[in-house]
């Protein structure tokens, strides 16, 4: 039988969890991650850290986030496939890309792509955290034949 009964939706809280909802508005959580970008700057800038560190993070950032809007123009939610597909790969080839980038700054100069990577990631983590929140709290999208309850 499957699925095996372990994985199996028991709740309506549960099935309310992984029903789909309607995309959110990436410009909050942008706008939020653009907000850490800037005000990590006064930070390094007392900390005495590389200035060049936070630098290459927000550049990092910034590259991601023109990246991310070209790609969201490729056709989430299109009638076909497609654009979900270019999407998803152009995710994946992003992440490999900065990993790549810092890689080859790491091995010239590590502080520097610590420092660029802390910047990244604090910016990263905190548009994704909104972003999940915000699409959560989302109400479910209703499927087709679906009567409300």
């Amino acid at each position: 039988m499957w699925p095996p009964s372990s994985f199996a939706i028991e709740t309506a809280s549960e099935m309310a969890m992984m029903s789909p909802r309607p995309m959110h508005d990436r410009r909050m959580p942008m706008v939020l991650a653009g907000l850490i970008v800037v005000l990590a700057l006064p930070i390094f800038l007392i900390a005495g850290w590389p200035i060049e560190g936070w630098a290459l993070g927000a550049v990092l950032w910034g590259g991601a986030q023109a990246f991310g809007l070209i790609l969201s123009k490729a056709g989430i939610g299109s009638p076909n496939m497609r654009g979900s597909g270019i999407v998803a790969f152009g995710m994946f080839g992003r992440g490999i890309i900065l990993m790549v980038i810092l890689i080859v700054v790491a091995s010239f100069d590590p502080n520097l792509a610590l420092a660029g990577a802390l910047v990244y990631a604090i910016a990263y983590s905190a548009e994704l955290a909104l972003g999940m929140s915000m699409y959560f709290s989302g109400e479910p999208k209703q499927i087709s034949g679906e009567s409300k309850q």
